[in-house]
């Protein structure tokens, strides 16, 4: 049974959270339930953008640690 570790853990449930946020946010707006500038949207698209290319780096840095990549001259 793989564990997963509580740091990416908690790097997805910010990032799902984001999506929710922006989701519920963009609704409640179109329905005219609150009204609030949409600088706060792109805020909220650029943490999540923030915390996506963080994730996909460190599933990176962990691949290119495990898999070492030579690569071969030709001479």
């Amino acid at each position: 049974m793989k564990i997963i570790s509580i740091t990416n853990f908690v790097k997805y449930e910010v990032f799902i959270f984001v999506g929710l946020a922006m989701a519920m946010g963009t609704l409640l707006k179109i329905f005219e339930v609150v009204s609030f500038s949409d600088d706060w949207f792109w805020f909220l698209a650029g943490v999540g953008l923030v915390i996506e290319g963080a994730i996909a780096r460190a599933k990176q840095r962990k691949f290119d640690k495990k898999y070492k990549i030579v690569e071969r001259t030709q001479e």
